[in-house]
């Protein structure tokens, strides 16, 4: 086929967004319900199409987010999670999702805006187990955010954004079984806390508990990336009776 012949392809750009927050001690997902077809009624990742061609691909994100769920997404990072476009992913034709990842703590709740006809925080496992349905291949793009998540908890300090300004061992173990969905042995989780030089530091003061030995606090140190990291435990040693 000559130059002149050449056309180019019918296909559409998309962005979706994967908002993930601690709620309850349990990790959350940001959820739209969607008020269009297709999939009306159904859950979805917040998002849509770009608006013009020369709209940039994250200010279509940050839009998207403001558009769907009303939130002020001035100081939310979002990073680059992946590209997805499977032929058959979107009834209406060939469309390329981009899609953007988001993990940070104290999110409102969010308000349904634009086409959306609900928006809420939705737990993660309901998602990742199938028991709650999502629209397009949103399931898996769920699944790939979960475990870039999973991962930055093992290399980078961001378990600690998600306490308070000082904290006890006890609070951050219950952080990492949240996003890491398993329960860990205290004793090796301490370890392995006071084995990462500059993760966390002591604050000086202590926890007053309703019975038994008052409880160290501390607040995050000055390390962002953890070495050793905080790898996750194996299947096999998930329980809270093992050495």
């Amino acid at each position: 086929m000559t130059e002149d012949h050449w056309t180019p392809p019918a296909a559409m750009i998309a962005v979706d967004l994967v908002i993930l927050t601690l709620r309850e001690s349990r990790l959350h997902v940001l959820l739209i319900e969607r008020g269009v077809e297709p999939f009306k009624g159904t859950f979805a990742l917040p998002g849509g199409f770009l608006e013009h061609v020369e709209e940039d691909l994250t200010a279509a994100a940050h839009r998207e987010l403001a558009e769907e769920a009303t939130m002020d997404v001035e100081t939310l990072h979002l990073e680059h999670l992946g590209v997805y476009g499977s032929p058959r992913r979107d009834p209406r034709g060939r469309v390329v999702s981009v899609a953007y990842l988001a993990i940070a703590p104290r999110l409102p709740d969010p308000i349904a805006g634009s086409d959306a006809a609900d928006a809420r925080w939705q737990r993660a496992d309901r998602v990742l187990s199938g028991e709650l349905e999502l629209a397009f291949d949103h399931r898996q793009i769920v699944e790939d955010g979960v475990e870039r998540a999973r991962t930055k908890l093992e290399y980078s300090a961001l378990a600690t954004a998600f306490c308070g300004p000082t904290f006890t061992i006890t609070d951050l173990q219950r952080v990492y079984e949240a996003v890491w969905g398993i329960v860990l042995d205290p004793r090796n989780f301490y370890r392995k806390v006071q084995k990462t030089d500059g993760f966390i530091v002591a604050a000086n003061q202590e926890h007053k508990a309703t019975s038994g030995r008052p409880a160290k606090l501390f607040r995050a140190g000055p390390r962002k990336v953890l070495y050793p990291p905080m790898v996750r435990p194996t299947e096999t040693s998930n329980t809270r009776g093992e050495e």
